[in-house]
């Protein structure tokens, strides 16, 4: 284990790199390097999730694990298609933060599934350092790291040091996700966007609009194959459609280049062997939900999420203190905290970082009938 002087550097120079405004890799990769220098690892895997749904919607992959993508489905299975205490929502349900495996089965490691059928036999991986990064919005990433057959498992000290920075990583992937570069183009019409898989998990069906949205998922290198987060989709609606849980599976993702993109997942009828085929459809998010995730990443209180809802249909003071039932200077105070949180001096700034990154190029376009943006022609 690192001395006591490391560890208190590396827990520096982490809460320093959340506070930076770092675009969502760039924080992976420094927060990963300053995590290697007091808890050396093989390989490791840092991801974001959608805090409403705990889906994975993006993974940064490095050291042994960098560049290698075959065992993504795999992966999905076991994460997303069964009750594992160990997976990402048995932890964020249970209110756990870090685990390392060899102690959590006490050496058996055939009592995790993902160690057994996957991380042991096809990457020699023989211990995992899994840590979830939470606030009271819901999961925000995780954290994987690794350690061969012939390294020590992880001590007790280093996971608790792994879940002692878990509240900086929290917030510089909420800060990432906010930092990466937004739309000034106009996206590309494509058509409908849908991939259908059937139960053997191959892809029968796609539509060129899926294709293209998945190819602006895969621009940053080392990000991983957003398949894995399709496929992650399938393995959800499964279980969904097998009564095993109760929560649809949806995820909200942002591309390379600042695009919000929804992708969910449901079972589709059928008989024989086409019973077990899925659909999953991908679009661009509409204004609402883009608020709600956004403004979580800013951390806002309840109370501050209903002011900036009620700013957002252009209210002054008085009507926001009116609709919430409070002073005027309450409502300037609340106001205060949000322009400090989002990084913004005007309500006019805080509309366009808060809703309209994305929005805001096309303002005066054409709607189409269903009142969103009518399609454009790149050409």
């Amino acid at each position: 284990m690192a001395t006591a002087l490391a560890l208190g550097r590396a827990r520096s120079d982490i809460d320093v790199m959340s506070r930076a405004g770092l675009p969502l890799h760039q924080f992976m990769d420094e927060a990963a390097a300053a995590l290697a220098m007091v808890v050396p690892f093989v390989a490791a895997c840092v991801s974001t999730l959608d805090p409403a749904t705990a889906m994975v919607s993006s993974a940064r992959k490095l050291g042994a694990l960098d560049g290698r993508n075959e065992q993504d489905l795999s992966w999905s299975q076991l994460e997303y298609g069964g009750e594992e205490p160990t997976a990402i929502r048995g932890m964020l349900q249970a209110g756990r933060t870090a685990v390392g495996m060899q102690r959590e089965t006490r050496g058996d490691l055939d009592r995790s599934a993902r160690m057994a059928e996957l991380l042991v036999p096809y990457f020699d991986f023989h211990d995992e350092a899994r840590v979830v990064f939470a606030d009271r919005s819901g999961g925000w990433g995780h954290v994987s790291l690794f350690r061969g057959s012939d390294d020590q498992v992880f001590a007790a000290d280093e996971l608790a040091f792994l879940a002692a920075v878990a509240p900086s990583f929290t917030r510089g992937i909420r800060t990432g996700l906010l930092a990466q570069i937004a739309v000034t183009d106009p996206v590309p019409e494509a058509g409908p966007a849908v991939v259908i898989i059937d139960a053997q998990n191959r892809i029968v069906q796609s539509t060129p609009g899926a294709q293209l949205h998945l190819e602006r998922m895969s621009v940053v290198p080392g990000m991983g194959d957003p398949l894995v987060y399709v496929y992650a989709l399938v393995d959800a609606a499964r279980r969904f459609a097998r009564g095993e849980t109760d929560r649809v599976p949806r995820v909200r993702a942002r591309t390379a280049d600042g695009l919000w993109l929804v992708l969910h997942a449901a079972p589709l009828g059928g008989i024989g062997d086409r019973g077990g085929d899925v659909v999953v459809t991908i679009e661009e998010a509409r204004p609402q939900e883009v608020i709600d995730l956004v403004a979580a990443a800013f951390g806002l209180t309840a109370r501050e999420r209903d002011v900036v809802s009620i700013v957002l249909r252009g209210a002054d003071t008085k009507e926001i203190a009116a609709a919430m039932h409070v002073s005027p200077y309450t409502v300037q105070d609340h106001l205060k905290s949000i322009f400090d949180k989002a990084g913004v001096t005007s309500r006019r700034e805080l509309v366009a970082r808060v809703y309209f990154d994305q929005y805001l190029s096309r303002a005066g376009s054409e709607l189409a009938p269903s009142g969103w943006f009518a399609a454009t022609d790149s050409r």
